[in-house]
């Protein structure tokens, strides 16, 4: 099989770039659907509008239901359809992306996505994660190709709670450890092939900015900053940490993380948040040298990541509630499966138990 390296076809960041927005809109469609929440809206919905005052290319603003569920992508597929839109964007976080993207797919469309956050990596990839109407893991939605462009305003994202910048390292902390996973297990990436030394080499620079920017980063949001060390941070979240896991493939901690979204009690907790727990997991599960383990716990704890089930959300742990997590995390379309070697939901229950217990004893401390 090939190595199979994808991209988006354009990547911008800086300060200030979504008054570009319409500039960059009017080279893919004249009008666009624009995706976004009521609260996006109120914040910079008027910035929005002023950036295609003299762009050529038209605008709807339509709110985003909450869920990238098949029912809303289905509802805003017709919306496109009924209304003739030629563009869809994205403006937004996580869920916004993934609806957007799907529904450009199926809209046969072009599609601009544009972060107000920097919380995840889904961003630059040609995948739409579904869901059920009510927030558990459906499926993945892989599809032809990524965005066409993807536009990160860094004024407006450093302006974003810092919680969701810290939970973007969080799913930015898996890429390294899943890259490395498929790559000894030659596994299949997303991107429909085997891992290039390009992404193994994006996936490891992910790695070590988060370990070298991430505290510093956390830090100056804080204080109100958006320094060099925030800047790299969203780079990382989002594009090295986006083509890594695409092009690199994902394993163990995304598949945690989609179970446990069985356990209601973790729903208010960020796919980042959840995502760094299940990579601790991972590292239990490959019983990786102490120093690996303990460099994440550090880095976790440093920042404000979950390292116990407690901080995800589970006040009382047991045995039931591993096991449901486990059988999940294994199903049979999920990328457990691409560790190197075998799991079952036994082995990734007692993983779970043993994380969490390394956490809290790092805690303790």
């Amino acid at each position: 099989m090939a190595k199979i390296l994808i991209s988006p076809s354009k990547y911008v960041q800086g300060a200030g770039e979504m008054k570009n927005l319409g500039k960059y809109a009017a080279s893919y469609g004249s009008k666009a659907l624009i995706l976004i929440s009521a609260g996006g809206h109120r914040r910079i919905g008027t910035l929005i509008e002023e950036s295609f005052a003299d762009s050529g290319c038209g605008i709807s603003f339509e709110y985003f239901n909450g869920e990238c569920s098949k029912t809303e992508i289905n509802r805003l597929t017709a919306l496109v359809q009924a209304k003739g839109f030629d563009l869809v964007i994205g403006v937004g976080g996580g869920k916004i992306f993934d609806t957007a993207k799907a529904v450009a797919y199926y809209a046969k469309s072009p599609v601009l996505i544009c972060p107000t956050i920097a919380s995840t990596d889904a961003p630059c990839s040609a995948l739409s994660v579904i869901y059920t109407d009510d927030g558990v893991f459906e499926e993945y939605l892989f599809l032809p190709s990524n965005p066409n462009l993807v536009l990160m305003d860094t004024d407006i994202i450093a302006k974003s709670p810092v919680r969701l910048t810290v939970a973007g390292m969080g799913d930015a902390l898996a890429t390294y450890f899943e890259a490395r996973a498929c790559k000894r297990s030659q596994a299949t990436s997303c991107a429909g092939g085997k891992t290039t030394e390009a992404a193994m080499a994006l996936a490891k620079l992910c790695f070590d900015t988060l370990m070298e920017e991430g505290l510093k980063a956390k830090i100056a949001l804080e204080a109100g900053a958006c320094t060099e060390a925030v800047e790299k941070i969203i780079e990382a979240n989002t594009l090295l940490s986006g083509i890594g896991f695409e092009s690199a493939g994902l394993a163990g901690a995304h598949a945690i993380h989609n179970g446990l979204t069985v356990l209601e009690e973790c729903h208010s907790m960020y796919h980042g948040e959840k995502v760094a727990f299940g990579t601790i997991t991972q590292l239990v599960l490959e019983n990786v040298p102490v120093e690996e383990l303990e460099e994440v716990l550090d880095f976790c704890v440093s920042v404000g990541l979950p390292v116990t089930l407690k901080e995800l959300g589970v006040e009382e742990v047991t045995d039931e509630k591993l096991l449901a997590v486990a059988t999940a995390a294994c199903a049979e379309s999920d990328t457990l499966h691409n560790m190197p070697f075998e799991v079952t939901p036994q082995t990734v229950a007692a993983a779970l138990k043993a994380a969490d217990a390394y956490g809290r004893y790092y805690l303790a401390d």
